[in-house]
């Protein structure tokens, strides 16, 4: 396990080369959520929006295991809206394409727009979920090792790599470590 981070952030320029609005909020969901390219191409609002957490289908997910993702920020709920405002009780998936066609379109329009190793999305939500729970960063983002925490820390760490895990849809802890560090 490296303590390199591996985190990937999207700004407006980089969303705005990704001529699909579908795709578009697909890498929006990724990154605001922590969401799996697949959770994200097959997420369907009407469904998943509780009002204050996301539900995931157990179809979606890896594994087949359902799952919450608390909804904490403003930026989240608009995101929400405007999906649901684009597919109404439909998915991210247009009624016209499979979602094998829209996987397909997915990584065409991405590597078309440069944009490569998406699953670092999921990397910076660990990360920026990590701080504000803690209030420090974590090790991969420059934080201090777990090695060095006071004991009180570790536990606040051990706690939040639980909560975190358990958000990304990871039954292991330990996993945590390839996206936050040691």
């Amino acid at each position: 396990v490296t303590n390199r981070s591996k985190a990937k952030s999207l700004n407006s320029p980089d969303l705005e080369k990704i001529p699909d609005p579908h795709i578009r909020m697909s890498l929006q969901l990724q990154q605001a959520f922590g969401l799996r390219r697949e959770e994200a191409i097959k997420f369907q609002p009407e469904f998943a929006d509780r009002g204050d957490q996301i539900r995931l289908k157990t179809s979606w997910t890896k594994g087949g295991k359902r799952r919450e993702i608390p909804i904490r920020t403003d930026a989240q709920r608009e995101l929400l809206d405007r999906i649901r405002k684009q597919v109404g009780s439909g998915s991210l998936i247009p009624a016209d394409r499979s979602y094998v066609q829209q996987l397909r379109l997915y990584e065409r329009l991405t590597a078309n727009a440069g944009l490569s190793r998406m699953h670092g999305l999921r990397h910076d939500y660990a990360q920026r979920r990590y701080e504000e729970l803690t209030g420090w960063k974590s090790p991969a983002a420059g934080g201090p090792r777990v090695r060095a925490l006071t004991p009180e820390q570790r536990l606040i760490d051990r706690k939040t790599r639980l909560a975190i895990s358990i958000e990304l849809g990871h039954s292991r802890g330990q996993v945590l470590s390839i996206y936050l560090g040691n």
